[in-house]
């Protein structure tokens, strides 16, 4: 099973991802704002059921790909750290811009769920990114793979769950805080592209 350190560093790294106010937020925000924070916790709660579906998949993909090859799965895993690294030199070269929430009309919470799965689970950015994210942390030679990428995806989907459904409660201070400081946009494509490329370069270290 995954060590607790990797768990940890893991944990920190995808936290440090949610941080930064992307699509998924920006429309949880507007949703609780916009239709109260019910209906902003349901479109946390669908982005995160979203993450949930690609979660399977990737795992179910990339596990599929270890079995039949243990090199295959370690190209893979090469190529989602090289992705990721192309990811990370776009977000930083990118110049930045005002953030502003999306207008979203008044809709119940049932829709709104509906909404937050349809939209993660066709947004094709987010499975490469699951397919390129999570073999960083998954070592087949410490056991089975399908048990680390659950845990992996699991941990993902319940961080993106708690840490949406805080944003809906506190939307209206959120949304105030973002609406004084649209600047944010400017150099949230630094923070994220160091990410990035952080993780894309973690694998290069940690063979060597």
């Amino acid at each position: 099973m995954i060590e607790a350190k990797s768990l940890l560093s893991y944990a920190l790294v995808v936290l440090g991802l949610f941080l930064i106010p992307g699509p998924a937020v920006l429309l949880t925000l507007a949703r609780a704002i916009g239709s109260g924070r019910r209906v902003g916790v349901a479109t946390g709660l669908g982005i995160a059921t979203g993450d949930l579906c690609h979660s399977v998949m990737a795992t179910l993909g990339l596990s599929a790909v270890l079995a039949t090859s243990a090199i295959a799965f370690s190209v893979v895993k090469y190529a989602g750290a090289l992705y990721l690294i192309y990811l990370g030199v776009r977000a930083f070269m990118e110049k930045g811009e005002s953030l502003h929430l999306p207008a979203a009309r008044p809709i119940s919470a049932g829709q709104a769920f509906r909404q937050g799965i349809l939209s993660e689970v066709l947004n094709p950015k987010t499975a490469l990114f699951f397919l390129a994210f999570l073999p960083q942390f998954v070592h087949p030679e410490i056991g089975a793979a399908i048990p680390q990428f659950a845990v992996l995806g699991g941990i993902f989907v319940v961080m993106s769950a708690i840490y949406t459904s805080l944003l809906a409660v506190g939307a209206g201070y959120v949304g105030r805080w973002l609406t004084r400081h649209r600047g944010v946009g400017r150099w949230q494509g630094k923070i994220i592209g160091s990410v990035y490329l952080g993780l894309g370069l973690r694998l290069a270290f940690e063979k060597r």
